[in-house]
């Protein structure tokens, strides 16, 4: 099935370029210049995967990032003409899972897109492959820890019985972390399993995005139970 692209960009020139390289990609492309019809489009089409421009006229990239992510978990590709560090923890905070700052060529922002699509089909064959171990079918498979109860096909959480809202990425490693319960994990290899490879953030990434978990999770956030720091490695899920 040929995968949607939703190309979010005000500036025609740049928009036109990424609507024919993403064609000649095989990719079936859908395009907004602002963000309420990338609203509109991205509820309408379901996308597999969106590119976001920060400065949109209307609502602007960040806005238009957060209200999604509360709809949807496809994954998001900011794209913006700064490079401030600040935009980038803002974009990740609201949801985004890359982030690519102009000018940049179009041999990246392709790498990135097949990185991120390639993720989201290894978790959905993931899946997929473990349902059937467990003779699930179509069945959703949960996971329970005490009242830490986790979906990985509807990719929902809840804490005693309450809805807890993830950006993907913690979903992700939450779930990577529930699949290794008990075993230590290094921080390159959370980075390399939930982020893929090629990802070129650093572990400091793995440190933040747990620290967003343990709010969400942890009774005592500082003094956490459940993601266990181990000095030195990494961490420990203990569930």
């Amino acid at each position: 099935m040929t995968e949607k692209v939703l190309v979010v960009e005000d500036e025609l020139a740049l928009l036109e370029a990424l609507e024919y390289n993403l064609s000649r990609q095989g990719y079936q492309v859908l395009t907004a210049s602002d963000g309420r019809k990338a609203l509109e489009v991205a509820r309408r089409e379901r996308p597999d995967i969106i590119i976001l421009d920060i400065m949109l006229p209307g609502l602007d990239g960040f806005e238009v990032c957060r209200i999604l992510r509360q709809e949807m978990s496809v994954p998001i590709l900011m794209l913006t003409a700064r490079a401030d560090e600040v935009d980038r923890v803002v974009g990740l905070e609201v949801g985004a899972d890359d982030y690519l700052t102009k000018p940049f060529s179009m041999r990246e922002l392709l790498a990135r897109v097949k990185a991120l699509l390639r993720r989201v089909r290894l978790v959905r064959e993931e899946l997929s492959a473990e349902a059937q171990r467990n003779g699930l079918g179509k069945t959703p498979h949960r996971l329970r820890f005490n009242d830490l109860e986790i979906d990985l096909a509807a990719r929902e959480v809840f804490l005693g019985g309450k809805a807890i809202p993830l950006k993907p990425k913690e979903f992700d490693l939450l779930a990577f972390f529930a699949r290794n319960k008990g075993i230590v994990l290094s921080r390159d290899l959370i980075l390399e399993r939930v982020w893929g490879w090629d990802y070129v953030g650093g572990s400091r990434t793995v440190d933040v995005h747990v620290r967003w978990l343990r709010e969400k999770i942890e009774t005592e956030p500082d003094s956490p139970t459940r993601i266990v720091t181990v000095r030195g490695i990494g961490y420990r899920f203990e569930g």
